[in-house]
């Protein structure tokens, strides 16, 4: 009882910090005129969101932060964690304030973006090989156990798999509880394998379930505020520096897979329109071509959920 206690006990002091700090926030942000800016091309059904306070991801982020710094001394592998969360928060906090303080509908620059990202997951890197014992060694799935060592090729593919998991986290957030559902999930199977393997990082995995279920509960459809940029990319950091130190990248993509599918949607519908000028989808990311194709917004987040779920229980077979 003591042991469930121990790991539960992360759990909940984020989802209270989540829930007390959410009718706070909200009406706050509502008060700064920090509401979401919904674009012309985007879905009509999404037109009445317009307004909507967004920004919502500094709610994950404080009630993470707190949570994870109450465990930092004892369990410093979770620092490597919560600098590729907030430094990636950061990145999506910049690219929200451009978006709603300076009106500018695309936010920062693309280039500034990749700058920023590039940034983050060098010092993430740096950090990974100096002062930790990580390694370049990755859990192969499926194979009962077996660490396939990288040697050079594991810096090139570890700014590959961060990047491209923090744009999919990104993409995922399109839909009234959809990024926080999913991503959910996946910090759910992320401290199940933590705890099973001692690994002493369960602390921010826990933080991490906390801060998305007390966060869900506004994010929920219709949704009282949204994550932002300064959620989602946040989300992608915490997904790809946990499965980093736990030597699990890979299982990114089978966990993760809703975040793969999304950003190769909008990949595949960008490079076909050009070559074609047709499209694939009716609308990317996915979650959009499935709106438009008559689902419901909360059906496409339950069979996301529910696709993520029984990938989760995959990939724990898989270890």
């Amino acid at each position: 009882m003591k042991f469930n206690f121990q790991v539960l006990l992360p759990v909940l002091i984020s989802f209270g910090i989540s829930v007390v700090l959410s009718p706070i926030l909200i009406p706050f942000l509502k008060k700064l005129k920090f509401g979401q800016f919904v674009r012309d091309d985007g879905p009509e059904s999404h037109l009445k969101k317009s307004g909507t306070p967004t920004m919502g991801g500094l709610i994950i982020l404080c009630s993470f932060v707190i949570t994870a710094l109450l465990y930092v001394k004892s369990n410093p592998k979770i620092l490597a964690i919560l600098f590729l969360t907030l430094g990636f928060g950061l990145i999506g906090f910049l690219d929200d304030y451009v978006k709603v303080v300076m009106k500018r509908s695309m936010g920062l620059r693309a280039w500034q973006k990749m700058f920023g990202q590039i940034l983050i997951t060098s010092i993430f890197a740096y950090y990974l090989a100096n002062y930790t014992d990580v390694g370049t060694k990755i859990l192969i799935p499926f194979s009962q156990g077996y660490y396939f060592d990288m040697g050079l090729f594991y810096y090139p593919f570890l700014f590959l798999v961060v990047i491209g998991t923090v744009n999919g986290t990104n993409f995922t957030d399109g839909l009234d509880g959809l990024a926080s559902s999913v991503t959910v999930l996946v910090a759910t199977f992320f401290t199940v394998v933590a705890v099973g393997l001692s690994s002493g990082i369960e602390p921010i995995t826990c933080a991490a379930v906390g801060s998305l279920l007390g966060f869900l509960v506004y994010n929920v459809y219709p949704a009282k505020v949204f994550m932002g940029d300064t959620g989602s990319l946040a989300l992608g950091g915490f997904v790809a520096g946990t499965a980093f130190l736990l030597k699990m990248p890979i299982f990114i993509a089978i966990v993760g897979f809703v975040y793969l599918i999304e950003v190769l949607s909008v990949i595949i519908q960008v490079l076909y329109f050009k070559k074609t000028g047709k499209r694939i989808f009716k609308m990317a990311p996915i979650h959009h071509h499935f709106e438009l194709s008559g689902w419901p917004e909360t059906k496409v987040v339950a069979i996301f959920s529910i696709v993520t779920t029984i990938l989760c229980l995959l990939a724990l077979v898989g270890i």
